[in-house]
């Protein structure tokens, strides 16, 4: 078992960014809020830096959202009209996805990273639109530091717990 924790800590911050970044990619896995969750509660236990942490899941959370944001840039015309040819009644809200992003860009990419699934959707019609590069990417990292801050600090909290207790101020 000391050989697994040893790995972990030499290697564990490179797990933690691939399974980020999976994670913000949309493909299968534990959703963020085990993730992020159990990241906090893993740099607590083995006396890490949480702000290092923070800065890499970030970090995997932008690197994932501008693959998608390419993709969008690139194909994403493509794939959204073969959306809409696959499943026509989502047409109106894709519409609604793409006005939505043109009248209110940067509030809707920030609010989007704090929202399930959607945080991992918007990036394509926000490259097919091709939203301003440098906006899409600041919004988007407030956003993903807001989402990944309070669900890793929560960890790091219930780390603490599991390992000394709560004191009720007794």
């Amino acid at each position: 078992m000391e050989w697994i924790n040893a790995y972990l800590i030499s290697h564990g911050f490179l797990f933690l960014f691939v399974v980020v970044l999976l994670e913000y990619l949309n493909l299968p896995g534990f959703p963020s809020g085990i993730i992020m969750t159990v990241g906090g509660v893993w740099i607590y236990s083995n006396g890490l830096s949480l702000v290092h942490g923070l800065c890499i899941t970030v970090l995997a959370g932008l690197v994932g959202s501008w693959i998608l944001y390419f993709v969008g840039r690139t194909g994403g015309d493509f794939l959204l009209n073969k959306y809409i040819a696959k499943f026509p009644k989502q047409k109106g809200s894709i519409d609604k996805i793409i006005n939505l992003l043109e009248r209110n860009s940067n509030w809707a990419i920030f609010v989007s990273k704090l929202l399930p699934v959607t945080r991992t959707i918007m990036p394509i019609p926000a490259g097919a639109i091709k939203l301003n590069f440098i906006n899409y990417t600041l919004y988007s990292a407030l956003g993903i530091f807001v989402w990944n801050s309070v669900l890793m600090m929560s960890g790091y909290y219930f780390g603490e717990v599991a390992l000394y207790g709560y004191n009720f101020g007794c």
